[in-house]
Formats: structure tokens, sequence, C-alpha cells
């Protein structure tokens, strides 16, 4: 204390008025306020980016509302608002003291002396009549802007300001903004407002004065008057004003105390009658400071004395040329003590009360939005643990289900190539055994005979469609029942073993395959017409018992074949009687008959002879042979009979029996014809048989298919799923992170900036 009030004196002899400025400025303790104001936009600023990122970070992810909700989504974009809000009144956060007291107290001349400037108006009398706001411009330009417009207006000079407030007449509760250049005055550019108020006797609208202007004060400063004491009205004030703030910070200045060095004698007890007055209204009325703290909140000043000194100070005068009575020194030297305990105090003040709220505010958003990553997190993590569950279930579902198709696929394979080969064998046999019957199917056909070429044609024609129908008839009768039941039931087997690889809701498509309006049936195609295309009959009449028809009855097709082509072969020495048994050897060898003379008569020999001879001679050889062996009257009923049995084939030689002889060659015909189309026939409707199961099968394995599709499509989705929930996780973690960084950001700044105030 000694030093300072040294320092003080020095100065006051004006040699060093500016030695310590500088100092003043790094020293001062409003630079606490300064510094954590910029500490605590540069965290606000970086909160708002995170704020912004982790809004990014959600709307990224509200497709998926399973990740992120409505609700979650909405409540951290109105951060965005609080944050901006919030920011925008750190930028406008200052230190405010109000200055308050009866009129002609001195209010404004205490301003302009803690200015060093004659700012606001003063003078005798009710100079101020509305509320007078101090503030530093970051340009060096000074104006003044009245409540309820933007409008810059000039300020001159005090007195042109005083000269505009009476012209305009504005309200006592309106308030004007004047701003200084910070340049010009070290408090302003430390950030502290300054606000003249008329005196709290003008008016009874103290409340109002309160709401407006006082709530958000960090110190108010109660300007009495030394040569009276404290008025009902000055405590009134500010017992309204503890009702709406917890413990305000108020400084009590006795000013005009230069009065007292008038009455030297009277000095001591007035300072300490005055001391006391205002010790037990701060400590016992209004109790916001204990009586030892609240001695150190009253002063005993003169501010005008305090202003011409520091005019002289700016002009490279002494201080002291300001002195208006004795003891100035001791009157600076208070009034230089307030302001060191009046910066203290603010900056502590202004600390607490602009930024320990927004600090907790800061660590309230940054904690909330941390636990909302953390459940994002959570949940994130949960639905990736479901997804890799599920991933992993359909991934062994589309194995099985492969797997199983190959294996069905091969089984069914082979279930269809042996119920081919046994619907071949069927249709073989069945048709086989309808072609031994073929006779009687030809039997059946009732409709009339003429051996006319042109009804005989027609005759044919519906005789083919009556053997196609008749045997299609009769080999559906014995086969399709049964292969129709077999095909049946390998369709539903195949149906049933493939159900099991489909998901629930394909499994009634699989179920819509198998029903159809008919069922399934063989179509056997013989196509008689054109298989029995190059039939010809033959109904010329032809004698059972002729020669030719003998010699085939006796010794076959071939042997009559080999007769008939050497019948003119036969030697000329065998048409004599005299022939050697050696010449009739070679007959039977050329005619193909047996060699044995045992095996033949005598006159069979001659009479094979003579039919097979030339000319009359051997005929006549003959006849007379077997006249002479036989007798004429044993030939002449022999011919006789020969004769009798040729009339009467020839008279029953009628169109029943050319219709009889047609069908017995169609018969043969088409036997030798449909024998050779069995195996075409039946592996046709194998064939048949094989599509329609191969069909079926096809059907279901394209449902498989889709099935294996859709796994494919699903596992596909559940992987790009899985990406997002890890891409959504690891933002979460780094945005989680950052709020822990910020929230530790704010507790450092309140450990140095509002800790370090207790």
């Amino acid at each position: 204390m000694a030093a300072y009030i040294e320092r003080t004196v020095s100065m006051i002899g004006g040699d060093g008025q500016f030695r310590t400025s500088d100092a003043r400025i790094e020293n001062s303790p409003l630079q606490i306020f300064v510094k954590a104001k910029k500490k605590i936009n540069d965290i606000f600023l970086e909160i708002e980016d995170y704020v912004q990122d982790v809004v990014g970070f959600m709307e990224t992810l509200r497709g998926d509302r399973d990740v992120v909700n409505e609700e979650e989504a909405t409540k951290i974009k109105a951060y965005v608002g609080k944050v901006h809000g919030i920011r925008d009144v750190l930028k406008r956060d200052h230190m405010k003291v109000a200055f308050f007291g009866r009129t002609s107290n001195g209010k404004s001349t205490v301003i302009n002396a803690m200015l060093r400037e004659k700012i606001l108006p003063s003078g005798i009398g009710h100079t101020t009549n509305c509320f007078l706001q101090v503030e530093g411009s970051d340009n060096d330009e000074s104006y003044l802007v009245t409540e309820g417009s933007s409008a810059k207006q000039p300020v001159e000079s005090v007195a042109q300001l005083g000269h505009a407030l009476c012209k305009e007449k504005l309200c006592e509760s309106h308030l004007v903004r004047v701003f200084w250049p910070k340049e010009k005055c070290v408090l302003l550019r430390d950030d502290v407002v300054f606000v003249d108020s008329p005196g709290v006797d003008v008016t009874p609208n103290l409340d109002e004065w309160i709401d407006k202007h006082c709530l958000d004060a960090d110190v108010f400063v109660l300007v009495a008057n030394a040569e009276s004491t404290l008025m009902v009205t000055e405590k009134n004030f500010f017992h309204k004003v503890s009702t709406k703030l917890s413990k305000p910070n108020i400084f009590i200045l006795n000013n005009r105390w230069d009065a007292s060095a008038s009455e030297p004698e009277f000095l001591d007890q007035v300072r300490a009658q005055h001391q006391e007055r205002a010790v037990d209204f701060l400590s016992r009325e209004l109790k916001v400071y204990s009586p030892k703290d609240a001695e150190e909140r009253v002063f005993f000043v003169s501010a005008k004395e305090t202003l011409q000194a520091r005019i002289e100070e700016h002009r490279g005068q002494p201080a002291h040329n300001g002195a208006l009575a004795d003891g100035f020194q001791n009157r600076y030297f208070e009034f230089q003590d307030f302001e060191r305990k009046f910066e203290e105090c603010i900056s502590k003040s202004a600390v607490k009360t602009k930024f320990e709220q927004h600090s907790q505010r800061g660590k309230h958003i940054a904690t909330e939005i941390r636990q909302a990553l953390d459940e994002i997190l959570d949940r994130t993590q949960k639905m990736r643990c479901e997804r890799l569950n599920v991933k992993k279930e359909v991934h062994d579902r589309l194995n099985f289900t492969e797997q199983q198709l190959i294996l069905l696929t091969q089984e069914m394979k082979d279930k269809i190539h042996r119920m081919v080969e046994d619907v071949e064998q069927r249709v073989s046999k069945a048709l086989s055994e309808e072609i031994r019957r073929l006779a009687v199917h030809v039997d059946e056909f009732n409709v009339p005979f003429h051996p006319e070429p042109l009804v005989l044609n027609v005759y044919k024609r519906e005789l083919h469609s009556h053997v196609e129908n008749g045997l299609g008839s009769n080999l559906r009768a014995r086969l399709s029942t049964a292969l129709a039941l077999n095909i049946e039931n390998s369709q539903r087997e195949m149906t049933e073993r493939m159900a099991t690889l489909l998901p629930e809701n394909k499994r009634q498509l699989s179920l819509n395959i198998l029903p159809r309006r008919e069922p399934f049936e063989i179509l056997y195609r013989l196509n008689c017409d054109n298989l029995c295309a190059d039939f010809h009959e033959d109904l010329e009449f032809r004698f059972s018992w002729g020669i030719t028809a003998l010699i085939s009855r006796f010794a076959g097709q071939q042997g009559q074949r080999v007769a008939i082509a050497n019948y003119h072969e036969i030697p000329s020495a065998l048409t004599s009687p005299t022939d050697s048994v050696d010449s009739m050897r070679a007959v039977t060898k050329v005619v193909g008959f047996p060699s044995r003379s045992d095996d033949w008569s005598l006159a069979s020999k001659i009479a094979v002879v003579s039919i097979t001879s030339q000319g009359t001679m051997g005929g006549l050889l003959l006849a007379g042979f077997m006249l002479k062996t036989v007798g004429w009257r044993l030939i002449a009923v022999t011919g006789a009979v020969y004769g009798a049995l040729y009339l009467y084939e020839r008279l029953t030689w009628t169109s029943k029996a050319k219709e009889r002889e047609f069908k017995r060659q169609y018969v043969a015909h088409a036997t030798k014809k449909l024998r050779l189309i069995v195996d075409l026939t039946s592996a046709n409707c194998s064939h048949q048989v094989q599509q329609e199961l191969s069909s079926t099968y096809a059907r279901l394995c394209h449902l498989v298919d889709e099935t294996v599709t859709d796994m494919d499509a699903e596992l596909k989705g559940i992987a790009g799923t899985l990406r997002t929930l890890e891409e959504a996780a690891t933002s979460a973690k780094v945005l989680r992170n950052k709020a822990n960084y910020l929230a530790n950001e704010l507790d450092l700044f309140d450990a140095a900036y509002l800790k370090s105030l207790h």
C-alpha cells in the first residue's frame, strides 16, 4: 500500500503520469475478462462447428430411422440455433457498470472522471434526463444512437450532446447509446460499458428501470452526496435491486468530499458517520457483504477534482493543478483506489455472471450430444451384431439351398430318367401287344366294303383312322391312368422337396405350379395315314388248290420262288419217259426238292417233271403215264372234284370274301409297319413325360433361383447396411470424443477463469 501511495503521489506530481500507462493496461484486472471472453468465444466457435458436424452426421443417417429417429435429429438440430444465439450473446457481452443516485450527486462527473474525458453532460441541476450508455466503438468514430432508431447522430461536444437530449425530450427510461473510440479510453478498450441514469428521485418507476437496464449489470455504483447522507429513495432503489438480483456488487461513492476541507475539525467525525451508515446499509439492510467487506466498498472522493486533474494530465500539466481544496492528494488517491477495486470486482463479477452460465450451457450441450451419440453408437453396435447374425443365417441358408439344389437336381434327374425308361418300356410293351391284336381291331371295322377303287380309297382312309383311334384308345386305357398317377406323384414329390428350400412367402407359389385344369395325358402319335400310305391291296381271284398254291404249301415261299424262277431251265432230256433216276435227281436239285428217292413216289416225280417241262410232249407223257398207272375213272373223279372245288371257290369270291382278304392283307401290312415304329412311339411318349416332369422341375428351380437371387440381394443389402453402420459407429466415436474434448476445454476454462475467482 505504501508503494502504491508513493507511485500515486509521483504521478500526481506530473512527471510520471503516463509512465505506467502501458504496464497498467497489461496488468489490469479487466484483461482477465477480455482474455476469458476471447477464450470462451473460441470454444463456442468450435462448439458451433461441432454441432454442425453432428447435424450433418445425423442427416446422413436420417434415411435409416432405426439408427437415428426423427426426435433425436430434431433435438440435435435445435442446438444449432442455441449455440448460434450464445455466440451472438458472447460477442455482445461486456462488463457493465450502472451508476445510480439522486439528481446532481455527480454520477455523470464520476463517469467522465473514470473515462478521463468529459463525455457526458454534467453541471448544476438536472442534466441527465434519460439513461446514457457509454461503450467503445471499434473504429475511430464517435456517435450516438437513440432507442428505437439505428440512425447515427454525431457527438461533437458534451454541450451539444446535452442540448440534443433536451431538445428531443426523451422519456427518462429511454436509453441513448454513446459510442466513443476505444483508443481514447483504456476502460472502453477493455470492454467496460458505463450506464448513467437519471436521478432515482426523478420518477417512481424504479421497477421498470431495474428490469430494463439493471438486470445484466455486473457492478452498481451508488453516487451519494457527501454533504448530506444516504436518502430513503437511494436505499429503496437498491432494496428493489437486491430482490431481483442475488447479492449485487455495490460500491458507494461519497462524492464532493472536497467540501469537507472547509471544516477540517469535523472531517473525521463526518467521514466516520457516513462510513457507519453506508456499512450498515450494505451489511445489515441489504445483507450483501459482511461489515468488514462492506468497509472496502465505501469511498470518499471528489469526481470533479479527479476529472480536472486528469484533463490537466492529458494536457501535460501536473495533476494537482485541478485541486479545488486541501487534501486533494488523498481524495485523488482514494478515487484511484476505488478504480482499482472496481476493476477487480467488475472483472470477477462479469466473468462469473457472463461466462459461467454460458460455460454450463456449453457443457450441457456437449453432454446432451455425447449422450445422444452414445445411444446412437450403442444402437449401431447392436444393429451391427443383429445384422451380422442375419448375414450368417442368410449365408448359411444360401449355402444350404445351393447344396440341396445340386443334390436334389441330380436326384430328380435320376428319377426322371428312370421314369422315362419305365414309360418307354411300358409303351413299347403295350403297343406290341396291341399290334398283335391288330386283327381284332380291323375286324371291328364295319364300314360297307366295295372293291371299286374310289370307294376303296375312302374305305382305307376310314380304316386308317379307325386303327389309329382304336390303338390310341387302348393304349390310353392301359397306360394313361397309371402314368398320370406316377407323374402326379413325382410332381408332388418334387414340389414338396423343393418347397423346403423356399421361404414361407413363396411356398404357396410352388403349390400353384402343380394344379392343372386337366390331368396330364400322353399323346400316342401313330399316324397310320402316312405309315400305311404304301399299302396296295391284291383282290384278284386265286384258286387255293392251284399248282402255285400247292407248291407254296409244300415247298414254302422260297421254294416257290426258286421253282418259278427256274421253270424254263429244266433239261430237255427230262421230257422222255425213259429218263434215268439220276436225271430225276438232277431235276429235284434244280427245283430245290429233296434228293432222296424214297421220299418221292415215281408218279410224283413224273408229275413234277411234267409240270415243269416245256411243250405239249411233257403234258402228254404225264397224262399217258397217269392214265396207265391209276386208270381213267380215278382221273375223271379227281378232275371232277378238282373242278367242283374251283367252281365253289370261284362262286364264293364275293365282296365279303374280298373284304376279308383286304383286311387280312391290311393287317399283315400294318403289323409290319407298326412294328417299325414301336421304338419311335415309345421314345416319343417317354419324351413327353420327360418334358412334363422337366418343365415342372424347371419352374420349381426358377422359384429356388429367385430365392437364391433374393438372398444374394439381401446379403448385398446387409453388407451395405454393415458398412453404413460401421461408418456411423466410427463417426459417432470421433464426434463423441470431440464432445469430451469440448467439455474438457470448458472445464479448463472454468478452472482458469471461474474457480480462480473464489
